[in-house]
């Protein structure tokens, strides 16, 4: 039996770093993937075999004996309430981290240990020490603020709980093979996935699990989510920059910069603020005429080239997303960094009436600096599944 289940990346179109002082944002799914294929032989038994995780994308792959997820994880992993994900306590963890050094995973790639710990947990957690492989596969960057991780949780839980006949797939996307969860399967899957996110990130927020779980656009602020429709497709063109950061170092030098500066920090974050909400509002619009669309994509341009200006006064620019935004500017292009900033990636508003010629050209531009480019459609299906 093979199993697959993808699930996409996300952006934050407005409120990054704000959020964490008390101001809305917006996050959107976009058609760039994690998939993971889950392979179970037909009589596979506790204790037999072997569990396999092949991550084409590093070219590692790694396994362990059933019967030594048995001897290290015990009880755990043999009744699970599926329903109810718990925790992964202290002490679990610690087994778990020692199966993973079992392996001897390359200086360079160290940061998969994280995910190969949310990998035995999920795993075992949900199917138990039953012996079967994973194939992982991705069309998102690592590291770059695009909800890599999150998809990955995802798709995997997606996968095991299909496999565990807990959840299955209702309707069909668009005449493919590719099938749609019902919202209650939806909820548990994001459940799963956010264990899974904390295992790799520690105090995850949970935003980047829900919209690659659920898909479309959300409004968030405090901990509240507001589903978005929007009312015409969104193309983006995101650049990567390849400049790796610090999240919690940029995050902490904005809230240093805010004890520094309370009042005029507190006039920022209203800003941004403003501009998530309107932002939410323009994108649930509909536009039935070139004109109308050719407004409401102006507007939105406007509200990104204010709120890059907002996060630049933050202070977590950086000189590659300055590259960016100037490269673009000769296009009459507007762009934004997207999450965290101090490098990663890079949000350029693409207007429908934008021909190819110009698109080819900044393409070409940005690529020139060595970074990367993928077309984005913004807001589309969270976790589809596929049984084979």
């Amino acid at each position: 039996m093979e199993i697959r289940a993808r699930a996409p990346g996300k952006i934050i179109l407005a409120g990054e770093h704000a959020v964490v002082h008390g101001s809305s944002a917006v996050a959107a799914a976009i058609d760039l993937y994690t998939q993971s294929s889950l392979h179970l032989p037909p009589s596979g038994e506790d204790g037999a075999g072997v569990v396999e995780v092949d991550l084409t994308d590093s070219c590692l792959a790694f396994s362990w004996p059933c019967s030594r997820l048995l001897e290290a994880l015990g009880e755990t992993c043999r009744k699970a309430e599926l329903q109810a994900p718990r925790p992964c306590s202290p002490e679990e963890l610690a087994a778990i981290a020692k199966l993973v050094e079992l392996h001897e995973i390359p200086e360079a790639k160290i940061w998969l240990s994280a995910g190969l710990s949310a990998f035995l947990y999920l795993y075992t957690s949900i199917l138990g020490c039953r012996p079967g492989k994973v194939v992982v596969s991705s069309g998102l960057p690592m590291g770059a603020g695009l909800g890599s991780s999150a998809a990955f949780s995802v798709s995997l839980s997606g996968a095991l709980l299909t496999a565990a006949g807990v959840v299955c797939a209702e309707g069909v996307v668009g005449g493919t093979e590719w099938q749609l969860l019902g919202k209650d399967h939806l909820e548990l899957v994001n459940t799963w996935a956010f264990q899974g996110e904390k295992i790799i990130h520690g105090k995850p927020s949970g935003i980047d699990n829900a919209v690659s779980t659920f898909g479309s656009m959300i409004k968030f602020k405090k901990g509240e989510l507001t589903n978005l429709k929007s009312g015409n497709p969104v193309k983006m063109l995101i650049t990567d920059t390849r400049v790796g950061r610090n999240t919690k170092a940029l995050v902490a030098g904005v809230s240093e910069r805010a004890s520094r500066h309370p009042d005029a920090m507190a006039s920022v974050f209203h800003a941004v603020n403003t501009i998530s909400e309107e932002l939410s509002s323009i994108v649930e619009l509909a536009a039935t005429d070139e004109i109308s669309m050719t407004s409401k994509e102006e507007k939105l341009a406007e509200l990104m080239e204010m709120n890059q200006g907002l996060l630049q006064c933050m202070g977590v620019s950086h000189s590659s997303i300055e590259t960016v935004l100037r490269s673009t500017l000769k296009y009459n292009l507007v762009s934004k960094l997207t999450g965290a900033g101090g490098g990663g990636c890079v949000l350029t508003l693409i207007p429908t009436l934008l021909s190819k010629l110009v698109l080819e050209k900044v393409t070409t531009e940005l690529e020139s600096h060595g970074f990367r480019c993928f077309k984005v459609e913004v807001g589309g299906q969270g976790l589809q599944t596929h049984r084979g």
